[in-house]
């Protein structure tokens, strides 16, 4: 199958390899991209087009996966360009804007697949499948079947768009959630003075925890806080209170000035930010 990839990032492009492991051709567009985007690119070996035109007249299938924010962008520039393929959207978006994606989609060929991505980026090497591709929507059985083959799991949960959206939306809502909780506590602990008073009744493996998951999620904060917003919004649509996430929306804003942080980041400085942030 031919693959086109918009617009592969560290998880799109662990993605685009383990998919061109399995014997598919994957393309992407290079215009506009970081010289980090171009370089992950290279070491997926993906294939590089001049135009979107060009992109869309190569391939099967468009598979967006960028931060929340930019999926409906992304989307629109398919639309527009009258794709007639399918295209799926492993953004990690609420349901309901899922579904406004596929009313706006109508007015052209295009046939919407509803995917969402759990787990860490992927490569061909890797020796264990942690990471799966959960697909939903009509005749998403069969495309789930021919993207299996690479250390990258792929799973068909319903033929019914939304769903797909559905299981990231509630497993990141705990998994993401839980770590902007955390991150707050020993903010208040540090403010409040008793840091070490917590530490040592929580334990040494339950403190540790909670700082490598503030240290991992802070570099990932800047896309974390547009996810948290869209969990807000799932829970809001069926009565559920959103007001968890949306607090965790703006732990994780206080924290996007560490976006891609390549050095080791220190606790303090952690800390800080959620005590300081840059608005304040």
């Amino acid at each position: 199958m031919k693959l086109g990839l918009l617009h592969p990032g560290a998880m799109g492009a662990a993605i685009g390899a383990c998919f061109q492991s399995a014997g598919h051709t994957v393309f992407w567009l290079p215009e506009g991209r970081s010289a980090a985007s171009i370089e992950r690119a290279k070491r997926a070996a993906l294939r590089a087009c001049d135009t979107l035109d060009q992109l869309l007249s190569e391939v099967d299938l468009v598979i967006s996966i960028c931060p929340p924010d930019a999926a409906d962008r992304v989307i629109d520039s398919v639309i527009a360009a009258n794709y007639s393929g399918r295209f799926m959207d492993a953004n990690a978006v609420s349901p309901q804007r899922l579904l406004a994606m596929q009313e706006r989609s109508q007015a052209t060929k295009m046939t919407l697949v509803d995917g969402s991505i759990i787990g860490l980026p992927i490569w061909p090497e890797a020796r264990r499948r942690q990471t799966t591709l959960h697909l939903s929507g009509p005749e998403t059985a069969a495309l789930a079947e021919a993207l299996q083959g690479s250390p990258l799991k792929v799973n068909h949960v319903s033929d019914r768009l939304g769903d797909a959206s559905a299981l990231k939306m509630t497993f990141a809502a705990f998994s993401k959630g839980s770590a902007a909780l955390t991150a707050e506590i020993q903010n208040v602990a540090q403010q409040y003075g008793v840091a070490e008073a917590l530490a040592e009744q929580l334990g040494d493996i339950t403190l540790a925890q909670w700082q490598n998951s503030l240290k991992a999620t802070a570099v990932k904060a800047w896309r974390f806080s547009g996810e948290m917003q869209e969990i807000a919004d799932t829970f809001e649509a069926v009565s559920a209170e959103p007001g968890f996430h949306q607090a965790a929306s703006r732990v994780y804003q206080k924290l996007s000035r560490f976006k891609d942080a390549a050095d080791p980041l220190d606790l303090d400085d952690l800390l800080n930010a959620l005590i300081n942030p840059p608005n304040s």
